[in-house]
């Protein structure tokens, strides 16, 4: 659920490697709360939870209820829903006092670093962020 400085998501326990079944991705397990997760906050259509492996002082996830593999299949199908996982982030980003910025990263695909196949944003902040791109070797 983080980036790891080689730019991989680094799901941690429970986690995949892009594998999960169509049927049901890690996300979706803790949406439906068969695994437990720290959420920070909750609307009818998207929830927001702690990453449990950090990459900053703050690192939240903000999932969209309903399934759509990237953020592109989500912008495609259903705009308005992208536009609530971004109003979220915001909200997060504002209840944790992220008052002098944060980053919102969408990795889309392997070479991304996307291991988890159901759309989500990582919000992070909380102190000063490096820069990003190619991960060095």
């Amino acid at each position: 659920m983080s980036e790891s400085e080689t730019g991989r998501d680094t799901e941690g326990p429970g986690g995949t490697n892009g594998t999960e079944s169509a049927s049901e991705t890690l996300f979706e397990r803790i949406i439906a709360r068969e695994i437990p997760a720290d959420i920070v906050y909750e609307t009818d259509t998207t929830l927001a939870f702690r990453d449990i492996s950090p990459q900053a002082s703050t690192h939240v996830l903000v999932v969209p209820k309903a399934r759509h593999r990237t953020v592109a299949d989500l912008a495609a199908a259903d705009p308005g829903l992208l536009a609530e996982v971004v109003a979220t982030a915001a909200k997060v980003a504002e209840l944790e006092g992220l008052h002098d910025g944060y980053r919102i990263v969408f990795n889309t695909g392997p070479d991304a670093g996307q291991t988890v196949f159901h759309v989500h944003a990582h919000v992070l902040g909380g102190e000063q962020l490096g820069h990003f791109g190619r991960s060095s070797q």
